[in-house]
């Protein structure tokens, strides 16, 4: 198999990358089941990645029902080593609006129904998360998206992105209370991705799309699903560009990423204690380690 290592993951409005060549689909299956969809293998700028539509490429999957452990492990078993997730996002400031790109350091997690570790049945880790974005994967993502000089777009370096669980958007009562928290944007998948790619040693960033401002905004009555889907389209061609280019620089010069060692000090439990069927679940994750 192909060792790929950057890989994208495409959300809502983003199902496929115009731009690769030589694709081909790989099937895998992992111990956590099945990914969203085959993982889509080709070139892009002349570097191998790996694409995933995140929702499936007829977009079937609610937020909360992702297989979000199957997505990052199948990603962890091409090789990849840095994950770029495009992502559609509500506003939550004046400022970032409908069309601007947003690449934030920071989540706050409202999630609650979703696994979102690998880790349990008999062995205990414990991540660093304090930034847990890839801080040179946000460089590089931040400094392409400059270079483009992308009409109609304006660039949010940093901010926080909260993750709700969806699939019903808030009330105006939790978008002002997020508001007052200095959330800037809102959505309902990164942050578990964030968790997992952090434990499967993978450094991620977030692309975040903004289709629309959150119902606390005065004008969002008057937004149609004409206007969001318009704004979906437009995001995913604004986003296919930035990924491409992000992908010429990092093949260029990778950067080493606190990602890539984050399990070093993390587990608690003696592996030679650890149950065996549990080491080989979490083999893939593991083996520099053992």
């Amino acid at each position: 198999m192909t060792t790929v290592k950057i890989g994208i993951i495409g959300g809502s409005g983003l199902y496929k990358m115009d731009a690769l060549k030589d694709t081909r689909e790989v099937v895998l299956e992992t111990p956590f089941g099945s990914p969203s969809d085959a993982l889509i293998v080709g070139t892009l700028e002349g570097t191998p990645v790996a694409f995933l539509a995140r929702h499936g490429r007829n977009h079937q999957f609610l937020p909360t029902e992702l297989p979000y452990r199957a997505n990052i492990h199948a990603m962890k078993q091409l090789g990849v080593e840095y994950i770029i997730s495009a992502s559609a996002v509500g506003s939550l400031k004046e400022e970032v609006k409908p069309l601007d790109l947003v690449v934030p350091d920071q989540f706050i997690d409202r999630t609650k129904t979703r696994p979102s570790t690998f880790f349990g049945e008999g062995i205990v880790a414990h991540i660093a998360f304090g930034d847990p974005v890839c801080p040179e994967l946000a460089r590089i993502l931040g400094e392409s998206i400059e270079s483009l000089h992308l009409p109609d777009v304006t660039l949010h370096r940093g901010g926080t992105y909260i993750c709700m669980e969806g699939p019903a958007f808030s009330t105006k009562a939790e978008s002002n209370l997020y508001r007052s928290w200095d959330a800037t944007i809102i959505g309902m998948t990164n942050l578990t991705e964030a968790k997992l790619a952090r434990e499967a040693e993978i450094a991620y960033a977030t692309l975040a799309l903004v289709t629309d401002y959150d119902c606390w905004h005065p004008d969002h009555d008057h937004v149609t699903v004409e206007m969001v889907i318009e704004y979906l389209h437009r995001n995913a061609i604004s986003a296919q560009k930035v990924i491409q280019e992000t992908v010429r620089r990092l093949a260029e010069n990778p950067p080493v990423s606190i990602a890539h060692s984050a399990l070093k000090y993390a587990i608690l439990t003696p592996l030679e204690h650890a149950p065996a069927a549990t080491k080989e679940k979490l083999a893939l994750l593991l083996k520099k380690y053992l």
